[in-house]
């Protein structure tokens, strides 16, 4: 006989959890320069005890800094009055009488150097400029900013033509026929640049092939190519191509290269977006001197303080509170500025922190990778996020927030954080290498091979190895992946033989 016994157990669990000025924190570290510009402007907005620029402390150590330096300079032009007048330092002297330096060295200051240049016209104003001149009617002008509108960044129509009569239907009460939507589309499709609105690679191809002139060479026969062996065309069957065209080896190679070399398989690419993204480095390292010299961003460090007129609110709120002669005190006023006090504290602190945590990171990565911050590209070293994290003592997810979408200034340019992290591979000598030193080596083998014979993956490893990089073919394979690099097949390219060759 059993019998059902209720059991009550008393556990404990250990659990950690983050306050809220450390979600805040966490939250400002993962942020990019501009995205946490605007992310401090929000807070300005919210709350009013939150100031920007310095604090009445800060502001009296740069007012004695700046009266000492006005001093200093009083002093020296005094000096330079007593001096003789000299005509060489008029003429050299390109500063005109509004500040201007016009010297050819001139660049501005830092603040100059980092501003962005204003966006140019997007595509879909480009085109909207364009169907102006089409002489369209009320509803195919609609149908044409439906089309725009539907056009993706890379310059293709990727909606279907029943979605766009559905919009079309459902915003402006208009019901057209699909008729009408391919009538426009072939008019949108004749504007510039030429293979907008393509519905696919092939469509984009032959659009372009067929605003050139018809007596470009290898035109017409890649227009053939292209609308009727197309699948062939793709994998590069250079035989079945010119049984089936009946063209020779000269005419097929024509027409593969003006495919190749002049048309554009993403028409609306780099210029499609109506902002133009600018990378603002977070961080900029030189080497002075014998010593590096890391510099974060001046957006990445913004002076803000607490309202010198609120705290001195609040303090008068609580003295009120404690005083016999007020009977009530506005309770609603004192908790707001409490809560907002507290808040902008916070945010101010998660800041220096942000700052704080960013530098450590930065100046480690710059140890491990010292050689290349000296030297340049090819002196990059195996480094992981861990190798970071026990430098600074901190978490790997802290490094993977201030590494992820942040960019350093380098005297051999602008890098992303993220391209000082690889994965070691050990060479035939026992040197441990990085992988990207292995891929850029890779990279160089496929570019010198014989494009009529391409390398397959286990040629390309046998090659890395006589180099001294001794990695499986399955490694290979998923590094050629990696940088785009097609399969053997596909980097096949046709060469004229002598004789073709002599025929020109």
């Amino acid at each position: 006989m059993s019998s059902n016994v209720l059991e009550l157990k008393q556990e404990q669990d250990l659990q950690q959890k983050l306050s809220p000025q450390q979600i805040q924190y966490i939250k400002l570290l993962q942020l990019d320069t501009f995205d946490l510009e605007r992310r401090i402007e929000e807070e300005l907005e919210e709350n009013p005890l939150l100031e920007e620029g310095l604090g009445e402390e800060e502001q009296r150590e740069e007012d004695e800094i700046d009266a000492t330096a006005e001093e200093m300079e009083n002093e020296l032009e005094t000096e330079d009055d007593e001096e003789d007048f000299d005509v060489e330092d008029l003429l050299n002297n390109t500063d005109d009488m509004y500040g201007y330096n016009a010297s050819p060295g001139y660049q501005g200051d830092d603040e100059d150097r980092d501003r962005p240049m204003p966006a140019d016209q997007s595509l879909p104003e480009q085109l909207q400029g364009q169907i102006s001149f089409l002489n369209l009617d009320e509803t195919d002008e609609i149908i044409a900013d439906q089309i725009i509108g539907s056009i993706d960044e890379d310059g293709y129509l990727k909606r279907e033509i029943d979605s766009i009569l559905d919009d079309i239907l459902f915003n402006h009460g208009i019901e057209i026929e699909e008729e009408d939507v391919q009538k426009v589309l072939r008019q949108v499709q004749s504007l510039e640049p030429a293979g907008i609105a393509a519905r696919d690679l092939q469509e984009c191809l032959l659009l372009q092939l067929r605003r050139m002139p018809e007596d470009v060479d290898g035109r017409d026969t890649a227009i053939a190519m292209l609308e009727d062996e197309y699948e062939a065309f793709t994998k590069k069957h250079f035989d079945k191509l010119q049984k089936r065209l009946d063209v020779d080896e000269r005419e097929l190679k024509t027409a593969f290269d003006l495919i190749r070399q002049r048309l554009d398989p993403k028409p609306g690419e780099g210029e499609f977006s109506e902002e133009t993204n600018y990378i603002t480095p977070d961080f900029s390292v030189r080497y002075v001197d014998g010593e590096f010299v890391i510099t974060l961003n001046g957006r990445n460090a913004p002076d803000l303080h607490v309202s010198r007129h609120y705290r001195k609110m609040l303090e008068k709120l609580k003295a009120q509170k404690k005083s016999d002669d007020v009977d009530e005190v506005d309770e609603e006023t004192e908790e707001f500025l409490k809560d907002k006090f507290s808040s902008a504290q916070w945010f101010i602190d998660s800041i220096n922190q942000r700052r704080h945590t960013m530098y450590l990171v930065m100046d480690a990565i710059v140890q491990l990778q010292e050689d290349f911050f000296r030297y340049g590209e090819g002196h990059l070293k195996p480094m992981i996020l861990k190798d970071i994290a026990e430098i600074i003592d901190m978490d790997i997810s802290t490094v993977s927030r201030v590494v992820n979408g942040k960019y350093v200034q380098t005297e051999w340019g602008v890098y992303e954080l993220k391209y000082f992290f690889s994965e070691g591979l050990e060479t035939v000598d026992g040197e441990e290498v990085s992988n990207k030193e292995v891929k850029a080596e890779l990279q160089r083998i496929v570019d010198a091979e014989d494009k009529t014979d391409p390398m397959s993956d286990q040629d390309l490893a046998d090659a890395l190895e006589e180099k001294g990089f001794k990695i499986a073919r399955r490694t290979v394979s998923k590094y050629r992946k990696q940088l785009s690099i097609p399969v053997a097949r596909l980097r096949r390219e046709i060469v004229l033989s002598e004789e073709a060759s002599s025929e020109d």
